[in-house]
């Protein structure tokens, strides 16, 4: 009996040890270095206009007008766009569904854009992400919805090109990935220039 209330004791102890290391001391810990050598990540990427928050380089958000370019389709909640709801569509690449889904958002895209009914729609502007919230569209993708914007906004194709490849991320570390472009970014820089 003595040697079992001994065991209980030091399990107790090292319970409550690993508590406070865990869940108290390591958070501060991780939260203080984050706050000192990456503020602006570390608080969410949040990006200000005249001191008011307009949204995260991280998270999309749904931009309807034709003089914005769109991001990727999301499956995040109900209406898509839900930050609090992340989460893909799981459907697989055999799933009706998804199939008539795409192919719905293939013609959408097509006839917003004025594009041939031929012409080939990058996989980013008909898909959703893995999160449902990807900030970024390819460059591809942003070259082809040019046309609809310039119209919309009434400025020249060229200009415009310019300011999207002015916002284009590259490849990370020069090899991985493709280069992509932040909508939120590119969109709020139109509105500051056009």
């Amino acid at each position: 009996m003595k040697n079992m209330l001994s065991e209980f004791r030091v399990a107790v102890v090292a319970t409550f040890s690993l508590a406070v290391v865990l869940c108290g001391v390591y958070p501060l810990v991780v939260w203080i270095i984050s706050q000192g050598l990456f503020p602006h990540e570390a608080d969410g990427s949040l990006i200000q206009r005249g001191g008011t928050i307009v949204g995260s380089e991280l998270i999309a958000q749904n931009f309807g007008s034709p003089k914005y370019f769109h991001p990727r389709p999301s499956a995040a909640g109900e209406a898509g766009f839900d930050a609090g709801n992340s989460s893909g569509s799981n459907l697989g690449p055999i799933s009706k569904k998804l199939a008539d889904a795409v192919k719905g958002r293939v013609e959408a895209y097509r006839a917003e854009n004025g594009l041939p009914a031929d012409a080939r729609v990058p996989a980013d502007a008909v898909t959703s992400s893995s999160s449902g919230l990807d900030p970024h569209i390819s460059l591809k993708n942003a070259l082809m919805q040019a046309p609809r914007v310039a119209r919309a906004r009434g400025v020249g194709r060229e200009a415009l090109e310019k300011t999207i490849h002015a916002h284009t991320d590259g490849r990370d570390f020069g090899i991985f990935g493709e280069p992509r472009v932040n909508v939120l970014k590119l969109n709020l820089a139109l509105d500051k220039k056009m």
